[in-house]
C-alpha cells in the first residue's frame, strides 16, 4: 500500500543524495589506509576514482534507453540495493579475494552501477512530484548531496578518531545501512511519472534534433566542471600553492567548499521567488569566474581559501538550475533527458579536473595555472544561458 503523501517521496529522495554522497566520498578518506594495509600504489588508487565515475558514465548512458520502459520504482530500489552492497563489500571482499584490490574494484564497481542510477532517477522523480515551486524543490533536494558529503567527511572522522582507524570495516557497514534501509522506504512511497502517459515523451534522437537540448548539454559539462575543478584540487592548491598546513586547508578549502555549495541551494530554494531561474544562473556563473580570480590572485592565503568557498556558494544551484531550466525549455524531454544531462554533469565534473591536471603540467607543475584555465567553464556557462534566453524570446515573436 502506497504511502499518500509525496512529502515521503522528496525525503526518501533526500536520503538518495545523501547515499550517493556516502558512495562517492567514504573511500577516498581511505585511500592511504587501503595503501598501507594492502600494498596498492597511488596509480591503482587514482584508478578507484576513475573507475567510480566511469561506471556512472556507461550507466547514465544506458539508463536513458530503458527508464522509461519499466518505470522508476523497481530501478531506484535496485539503485540502493546495489549502493548497500558495495559498501558491504568494501568492508568485506579485500578479505575474501585472494587479491585484497580486486575486492576494492568489485566493490566499487557495485555502488557505483547504483551512484549512477540515482543521479539519473531522483531529479525526475523529484520533478514529478505535484509541488509548487520547481525549481525551489529541485534546488533544495540538491542540497542534500552537499550536507551528505560534508556529515560523511565529520562523521567518519568521528569514527576514526573513537573506533581507530582499523576499524574502517565497521563503519562502512554503518553507511550501508543508509541505502538498504531507504531501498525499503522506496518500495511504498508514490512515484508518479514525469511525462503523463498520455503525452509522449521525446527520443534520444528527437532530443539530438534539438538545438536547446545541445545547449542545455553544455550548461551541465560546465556546471561539473566549474564545481570539481575546484572541488577536487582545492587541498592541492592550499598546500602547494597557498603553503598551509593540510588540516587548516581542507576545512577552509574542500569543506568550507561543500557547506558553502549545500547553503547557496538552501538559499536559493527559500528565496526562488525573488529571482528568475535564468538571471540565478548567469550570476551565480559570472560570481564562480570571480571567486576563481580572488582564489587564484588574492596575495592573502586566507581570501585565497574564502574565494575557494564562495566559489562552492557559486556553483550550488547550476547543476540544479539547469534541471530545472531543462524541465522548462523541454517539458516532454522525459527521463531520456535527464539521463543524456546527467551524462553530461558527469562529463564535465570528469573534464573540469582533468583540464586543471593538463594546464598545471603546462605551467611547470603549477595548480594556480591550470585553476586559471577553468575559468572559462563559468564563462561558457553564462554565453550558453544568454543563447537559452535568446531562444526563448525569438520563439514567443
Amino acid at each position: 500500500m502506497h504511502i499518500k503523501n509525496y512529502r515521503h517521496t522528496i525525503n526518501a529522495s533526500y536520503l538518495g543524495y545523501i547515499t550517493q554522497a556516502a558512495v562517492n566520498n567514504l573511500a577516498p578518506l581511505l585511500f592511504l589506509t587501503f595503501q598501507k594495509s594492502y600494498g596498492i600504489s597511488l596509480e591503482q588508487i587514482g584508478f578507484l576514482i576513475t573507475l567510480n565515475f566511469g561506471v556512472q558514465l556507461f550507466v547514465d548512458l544506458i539508463a536513458a534507453k530503458f527508464i522509461d520502459r519499466i518505470g522508476y520504482r523497481i530501478p531506484i530500489v535496485a539503485a540502493h540495493i546495489f549502493c548497500g552492497a558495495g559498501l558491504v563489500g568494501l568492508g568485506t571482499l579485500p578479505e575474501l579475494f585472494p587479491s585484497p584490490y580486486l575486492g576494492l574494484l568489485v566493490s566499487i564497481v557495485l555502488y557505483a552501477v547504483g551512484g549512477g542510477l540515482i543521479e539519473v532517477l531522483i531529479s525526475p522523480i523529484v520533478e514529478a512530484c505535484p509541488t509548487e515551486n520547481k525549481s525551489s524543490e529541485m534546488s533544495l533536494l540538491h542540497s542534500f548531496y552537499c550536507w551528505g558529503h560534508v556529515a560523511v567527511v565529520l562523521l567518519s572522522t568521528l569514527f576514526f578518531q573513537t573506533a581507530g582507524i582499523e576499524n574502517w570495516p565497521l563503519l562502512s557497514f554503518l553507511w550501508a545501512l543508509v541505502p538498504l534501509g531507504n531501498a525499503v522506504y522506496f518500495c511504498f512511497v508514490p512515484i508518479r511519472p514525469l511525462v503523463e502517459e498520455q503525452h509522449r515523451s521525446l527520443s534520444i534522437r528527437e532530443l539530438f534534433s534539438l538545438k536547446t537540448f545541445w545547449v542545455l548539454a553544455l550548461l551541465m559539462v560546465c556546471a561539473g566542471a566549474s564545481e570539481q575543478a575546484m572541488s577536487q584540487w582545492a587541498s592541492a592548491f592550499a598546500e602547494s600553492g597557498l603553503h598551509v598546513s593540510k588540516t587548516v586547508g581542507d576545512l577552509l578549502g574542500p569543506c568550507l567548499f561543500a557547506v558553502l555549495m549545500g547553503t547557496s541551494r538552501l538559499l536559493y530554494a527559500k528565496f526562488s521567488h525573488l529571482i528568475s531561474l535564468q538571471k540565478g544562473l548567469v550570476l551565480s556563473g559570472i560570481l564562480c569566474l570571480l571567486s576563481y580570480l580572488l582564489t587564484l590572485f588574492s596575495p592573502i592565503p586566507l581570501l585565497s581559501l574564502l574565494g575557494c568557498g564562495l566559489c562552492g556558494f557559486s556553483v550550488g544551484m547550476l547543476w540544479p538550475g539547469t534541471f530545472s531550466l531543462a524541465s522548462i525549455h523541454c517539458p516532454a524531454g522525459g527521463t531520456a533527458m535527464f539521463a543524456l544531462l546527467a551524462l553530461a554533469g558527469d562529463i564535465g565534473c570528469l573534464s573540469g579536473p582533468g583540464a586543471v591536471g593538463i594546464a598545471s603540467d603546462w605551467f611547470g607543475g603549477s595548480i594556480k595555472g591550470g585553476l586559471l584555465i577553468a575559468i572559462i567553464f563559468p564563462a561558457l556557462l553564462v554565453i550558453g544561458v544568454k543563447l537559452l534566453q535568446k531562444g526563448a524570446a525569438r520563439t514567443n515573436q
